[in-house]
């Protein structure tokens, strides 16, 4: 039997046996699903997808279609210093939430491998001509309580769907910034200033390139608009935002 062929087997062999011995379950409910990392039916229907019509540069959706390249008021009146961003759901809806937390806080590293592929769908327009992707990073004090970079681990899943190479030590955290829960949009931005630096062996990587910054969350924009800058100040021919979930309406 030729080596791949034999291989395959194995895969396969080695996929039916980890069925019998871990049941593939929704990864939200529990509830039992057809294959490993899935939704029930149920969960899938109350995601909140985000789908087409929405705002080409901040990718909120829209509630009507109103054609092609359209942007929002809030897009127009405030742009934001990357150029589009596009989200897999709404973070509104409890069932994308409670991943989003699973994987930030609660050490479920191996939801990194769903989510990233709904993110490389997600967004398939920005990695299409994209040259890098570039996690957002953590302070060092905050990533040594979490122990892992849940924006890095989602990155590379999206670089081995995509092709797209990932550089994870392109962008260094140097401010340990407070939580930004509970902080209007202008206090978000405040407490983001300063808080990334471009590492100087890296520059080289990051010149005339088209960037895709990729982070879990999108909030105000302030965290990703912070670290857009500083790849922009490196003379990054674009940069784009690509994150598992975005809340809509922020304030």
């Amino acid at each position: 039997m030729p080596l791949g062929r034999a291989a395959a087997l194995l895969g396969s062999v080695g996929a039916r046996l980890l069925d019998v011995v871990y049941p593939p379950v929704c990864l939200v409910c529990r509830r039992a699903v057809a294959s490993h990392g899935a939704l029930c039916p149920r969960c899938w229907g109350e995601m909140g997808f985000i789908e087409q019509p929405y705002c080409e540069r901040l990718g909120t959706p829209f509630d009507r279609d109103f054609g092609p390249g359209m942007i929002s008021l809030e897009a127009a009146a405030d742009p934001p210093a990357f150029a589009r961003a596009r989200a897999v759901v709404r973070y509104d809806s409890d069932r994308a939430r409670s991943l989003a937390h699973r994987l930030k806080y609660y050490d479920r590293s191996e939801l990194a491998e769903p989510l990233g592929r709904w993110m490389a769908r997600a967004g398939a327009e920005l990695l299409s001509d994209a040259d890098l992707l570039v996690p957002v990073p953590l302070h060092r004090m905050r990533l040594l309580s979490r122990r892992f970079n849940q924006s890095a681990a989602l990155a590379h899943v999206i670089s081995r769907e995509s092709a797209v190479p990932v550089e994870a030590l392109t962008l260094e955290r140097v401010k340990p910034t407070p939580p930004q829960v509970g902080l209007t949009r202008g206090q978000r931005a405040a407490n983001m200033q300063g808080a990334f630096r471009l590492r100087e062996e890296k520059r080289q990587e990051i010149e005339g390139r088209n960037i895709v910054l990729v982070d879990d969350v999108l909030t105000s924009g302030a965290t990703v608009n912070a670290a857009a800058r500083v790849l922009l100040r490196a003379r990054a021919a674009r940069v784009d935002v690509l994150v598992y979930a975005r809340v809509v309406g922020q304030s």
